[in-house]
């Protein structure tokens, strides 16, 4: 009897009617790579050749919409933006592009430059703080806020600008402010709200119960209003909130590649479609996923750590030789779903690869075995025994270059191994 994944694996993510769903049924993804990822002190702005490129790869991915800069920023800002905004157009990519701007008139001007020029209708992302922490630094009042708030979405609506309004540091602002604040933000127009994790203050309880809210205030209004969530890692808890939100009935989640941006980042949006896909809340092609992540770690300067969750180097690779023998074994029955779940609650078969057995210092001779057998090489009893014996004398995984040394020394040549990425 041939089994399935669900025969071998007992899920405690769906036991006690706990299966996590979003609230309103599909949920979209906005990638902020482009904006507020560029945000991050030690990130290098790619050129726009390769700011291109990302929006294409973000187009691959099914992400639904990007924001494409913050125009109010300065001619050169603008210049981009036009530019990203042109090429969404000509190349008919779908992507709904948004734009970042203060509330403020002179902000939202400029894009709707960028939308007369291109014929799209660019969503205004309006932004203002809303704690009352940022309020007294800033020295705000509230009125004041509701009054720049209504000006702006009024302004972009008469331009014939979709508004998702922004209220910064939301997850540490009074109930009372948010519901007027938001309230003010609709009635002027607005048919999209974000609540803002901007510190990335929230827990998955907080991210829950400021959601319901929200919720709630604009619900309340009347109007066909969606909810987004913006969230970041300052307490490593981006993905798990983005997802309680989605679950308490956010629309739409913001997220950059690797979770690049201020301070120690933005929710990672290449983890969220992991996550998403193995929910079942999606499914699409992720095959490019690694590219992505590794062409935006390049372009940005921002490295991508070894250990990186799924797309990292290390992710699929082994060099333990318990771990080893359980997939080695798990192939050996012919069932590559089985050696790909085997010792990873992600298969690497999700974003296109392949697990790769390794030999070192914390290898078995299966390892060496595996090894050999993959380059074609016979795995003769003393050749293994002589890699083996290097590797448990080395600090690290050998190189591939060292252990075809050995077998060179013997006059054996190697087949290039199965590669990494599936064909």
């Amino acid at each position: 009897m041939r089994l399935k994944e669900s025969d071998l694996i007992h899920d405690w993510n769906r036991a006690g009617g706990g299966d996590p769903r979003p609230a309103r049924g599909r949920v979209e993804l906005d990638d902020e790579t482009l904006r507020d990822g560029l945000q991050s002190p030690s990130v290098r702005s790619p050129a726009i050749e390769d700011k291109l490129r990302i929006l294409h790869m973000i187009a691959e991915l099914g992400i639904e919409s990007a924001d494409i800069g913050l125009p109010g920023a300065g001619p050169h800002v603008k210049a981009d933006v036009l530019r990203l905004a042109r090429e969404i157009a000509e190349a008919r990519l779908r992507i709904a592009p948004n734009c970042a701007a203060r509330t403020v008139i002179a902000d939202i001007e400029p894009i709707v430059d960028v939308a007369q020029a291109t014929g799209l209708p660019i969503e205004v992302a309006a932004f203002i703080g809303s704690s009352p922490i940022r309020q007294y630094s800033e020295g705000w009042t509230l009125d004041r806020m509701l009054e720049l708030t209504r000006e702006a979405v009024e302004f972009a609506v008469r331009q014939g600008l979709p508004v998702m309004y922004v209220t910064e540091d939301t997850t540490r602002a009074a109930p009372a402010d948010l519901r007027r604040l938001y309230t003010a933000a609709v009635e002027a127009g607005a048919r999209r709200v974000c609540v803002a994790d901007t510190v990335g203050h929230a827990t998955p309880n907080g991210a829950r119960n400021v959601i319901r809210f929200v919720r709630e205030v604009v619900d309340s209004t009347g109007e066909a209003v969606k909810v987004d969530w913006h969230g970041h890692k300052d307490r490593g808890l981006s993905v798990v909130n983005a997802l309680a939100a989605a679950e308490a009935g956010a629309d739409r989640l913001h997220g950059t590649a690797v979770g690049i941006g201020e301070r120690v980042g933005n929710c990672p949006i290449d983890l969220l479609l992991v996550n998403m896909q193995l929910l079942g809340w999606i499914d699409r092609d992720l095959s490019r996923l690694q590219e992505y992540c590794a062409f935006v770690s390049a372009t940005t300067g921002v490295p991508l750590p070894d250990n990186y969750p799924v797309v990292g180097k290390d992710a699929f690779r082994t060099g333990t030789g318990v771990h080893a023998a359980a997939i080695i074994k798990a192939r050996a029955r012919g069932e590559d779903w089985l050696a790909d779940r085997v010792y990873s609650s992600v298969p690497a078969s999700l974003i296109g690869c392949r697990q790769v057995i390794e030999v070192g210092p914390m290898s078995g001779e299966s390892n060496v075995v595996y090894w050999l057998q993959e380059r074609g090489i016979d795995p003769a009893k003393d050749l293994v025994a002589e890699i083996f014996q290097r590797a448990k004398s080395s600090p690290k995984v050998l190189a591939e270059e060292e252990v075809l040394a050995i077998c060179r020394a013997r006059g054996l040549a190697a087949s290039p191994p199965r590669p990494r990425a599936l064909p």
